[in-house]
């Protein structure tokens, strides 16, 4: 009964309010057309009126739009044969960037508007949003961030066929600690080619300064990096290679194996890391001898971190977090199971890349308060000739 009752309470203060809003609007025009045959010296006079269907944020409403006899009047409360106040399209992208899915949206505006909106006109409402992606794909950067993260996520994109595809991420840090996705790049298959149009759009778009680098293992990506970057440090992610060392070992040494490489990069300094990895090196030499080569070989680049301030090395020898940001991203993308076209892609990229940004402005990374005035102090001895 309470249900009811409450339902009925809700319907009567959505007709107040339509009601409202129709003799509001009813009451602008009129004044409107007032004002224009005083001021016309061409006489004319009131006509009636017509009727015309007005979707509003409180539902659907009638107008009776007033008109002169000359048809010298055009109302201002809305556009020549434009039907919305422009809720309907901000709530269609609004939706659309939350994860609901095209479909899902027509059957909604159907349900509250009567009225069916195809899959494929919602999509073109989206639409909307290309400059605004183009315009942010495109906008000037920053000159210097201390850090530069890339990473890659993977997607199905249609193409006649569905393939996996990749989502270039470039993320940095600033001076100040604050995260930015700076771009993302839809299609193709992860290559250091594509890394490298990646990090040359960035230099175009102002990204001048960056003291580190930070990846994964990718073939020819520290070479690409370094080609665009020559004055920057690159730490390989030691999350990608611990993951990598333990998928080639025995299980039952997986535990063992990951306490002993803890010690080298847990290390309060670059000396007992190298020690810890000696010692690490004679225990598991005779039965993982490609893995510790391995390691042997990347140690200058998996060590780089000791060489910056204590207070950001849990921040900066791995991608981590970045990894916990592109699990946003396959949520949102997987209710797609395949996505359409790069466009659709860009589309869904970009509204989630826009919602975390605004959250990261309001979040320091730890530590970067602290490393400031080193930072600066790298940079300069770094970069002398274009320091600030």
């Amino acid at each position: 009964m309470d249900s009811v009752h409450n339902t009925e309470i809700l319907n009567q203060l959505e007709d107040t309010l339509r009601q409202f809003v129709k003799a509001s609007l009813e009451n602008i025009m009129k004044e409107e057309l007032n004002q224009v045959l005083a001021s016309q010296t061409e006489h004319s006079t009131k006509n009636g009126s017509y009727t015309r269907l007005f979707d509003t944020r409180f539902g659907r409403i009638t107008l009776n739009v007033p008109r002169d006899r000359k048809g010298l009047f055009r109302t201002q409360v809305f556009r020549p044969y434009r039907r919305r106040d422009g809720w309907l399209e901000e709530a269609v992208i609004r939706m659309y960037a939350s994860g609901m899915s095209t479909r899902d949206i027509a059957a909604f505006i159907e349900r509250i508007l009567g009225s069916a909106y195809s899959p494929t006109t919602i999509s073109n409402i989206t639409e909307a949003a290309t400059e605004e992606i183009l315009a942010w794909q495109q906008r000037p950067l920053q000159k210097r961030y201390s850090v530069l993260y890339l990473d890659a996520l993977f997607v199905p994109l249609r193409r006649d066929t569905v393939e996996q595809e990749s989502i270039y991420l470039a993320m940095g840090v600033n001076l100040d600690g604050y995260r930015e996705i700076l771009g993302f790049y839809v299609g193709g298959r992860e290559s250091a080619t594509g890394w490298k149009e990646v990090l040359e759009d960035l230099y175009r778009r102002g990204l001048h300064e960056v003291l580190l680098g930070v990846f994964d293992g990718l073939p020819g990506l520290e070479e690409a990096f370094r080609s665009v970057y020559p004055k920057a440090d690159v730490q390989r992610c030691m999350t990608h290679k611990m993951r990598n060392t333990t998928a080639a070992v025995r299980q039952k040494d997986r535990p063992a194996i990951t306490a002993d490489l803890k010690k080298v990069y847990q290390s309060p300094t670059y000396e007992i890391a190298l020690q810890q990895f000696a010692e690490f090196q004679s225990r598991w030499q005779k039965k993982y001898p490609r893995e510790v080569a391995s390691w042997e070989r990347d140690l200058p680049v998996l060590l780089t971190f000791y060489r910056y301030p204590n207070a950001i090395h849990s921040v900066i020898y791995t991608t981590n977090w970045i990894e916990r940001n592109n699990k946003e991203f396959r949520k949102r993308l997987r209710p797609m199971n395949s996505i359409p076209s790069i466009h659709a892609a860009e589309k869904v990229v970009y509204f989630k890349a826009v919602e975390i940004n605004t959250r990261w402005s309001q979040r320091r990374l730890k530590g970067f308060a602290e490393a400031k005035a080193e930072l600066i102090r790298m940079f300069e001895a770094r970069y002398p000739s274009d320091g600030d």
